[in-house]
């Protein structure tokens, strides 16, 4: 058994908070909304690092740290003290509860089950049983790397790629992520695939996922350009081009990725929820035309095809 301590607190103390209570002998500590199911509940939206200035406001102004502890006495004293070493005087209620023990990874297991994409593809964690043996099964559980099938976006993104790939079309999927998209393009019989991500984990994570579903990829880190051509276009082209990124982002990288659709080739975006989807037509509209392909759970999916 461990004690969960719970404390609420603003957005300016509570990164310093959390590193006080790690300090004071915390295992674990996370730091929530603390109007978190209430209409005044505040999504945050983070941007990938390196592309766009990361939001204002990192946390909510009402927080809640949560900080998990073994046994001991004098809990909430610990508390009081780490509180008050980073200059919190006015400490509110300290809310203390205990925490069974579990086996973790069968409850973490139990909140992944096959995701029906359409009944051409499913996505199964490894320690399921495939419902459709007859069906495109990719393989993959959840990892550090965003992609599991779950999230609308990736849902959207699935979808499309059983719809337009039949066979032989080369990929990009630009924001790799854990290659959920990229494999499936492969699975589904796409070829040559390129992943491309800013992040060497999700490389990493992109690489044993290839692996474990037995397709090939090529995997390569966003530093690394594009290479032109002679009349300054760019030499690697692509049948479909994917972007399942956020809308900044998206908006930034609008030359470049219409630029590596192929003439007749088709682009889609999504991570876009559907207030923004204007601004990412307007980004793009210089380039290739879109237009709202789907929309799921307020998040949209575009998509275009290049002259």
């Amino acid at each position: 058994m461990w004690l969960s301590i719970s404390v609420k607190t603003d957005a300016i103390h509570a990164d310093a908070l959390s590193d006080a209570l790690m300090g004071a002998g915390a295992i674990s500590v996370s730091v929530e909304d603390a109007l978190a199911g209430t209409d005044l509940e505040t999504p945050q939206f983070g941007e990938p690092d390196g592309l766009i200035t990361a939001p204002a406001t990192p946390l909510w102004t009402e927080s809640r740290v949560i900080a998990l502890f073994e046994p001991a006495t004098d809990l909430v004293g610990r508390v009081t003290r780490a509180a008050l070493e980073i200059g919190i005087t006015d400490l509110p209620t300290i809310d203390i509860a205990e925490v069974e023990e579990q086996d973790w990874v069968r409850l973490t297991q139990s909140q992944f089950e096959p995701i029906h994409i359409t009944d051409r593809l499913w996505i199964v964690p490894s320690w399921h049983t495939a419902p459709d043996a007859e069906a495109i099964n990719l393989v993959l559980d959840p990892g550090l790397a965003f992609g599991t099938g779950s999230h609308p976006t990736t849902f959207l993104c699935l979808q499309w790629l059983t719809e337009q790939v039949k066979g032989q079309e080369t990929v990009l999927d630009y924001g790799c992520g854990s290659g959920i998209l990229a494999i499936a393009a492969a699975k589904l019989g796409a070829g040559p695939v390129l992943g491309i991500d800013i992040d060497d984990n999700a490389l990493i994570a992109a690489h044993d996922n290839a692996v474990a579903n037995h397709v090939s990829l090529e995997l390569r880190h966003s530093r690394i350009p594009f290479k032109k051509n002679a009349d300054g276009h760019l030499d690697s082209r692509f049948d479909l081009v994917i972007a399942n990124i956020l809308t900044n982002p998206l908006c930034v990288l609008a030359p470049l990725l219409a630029g590596c659709v192929a003439s007749g080739g088709k682009l889609a975006l999504s991570g876009v929820l559907a207030p923004q989807a204007q601004q990412v037509i307007a980004a793009y509209a210089p380039f290739i035309d879109l237009h709202v392909g789907a929309t799921h759970e307020g998040w949209v999916r575009l998509e275009g095809r290049a002259c």
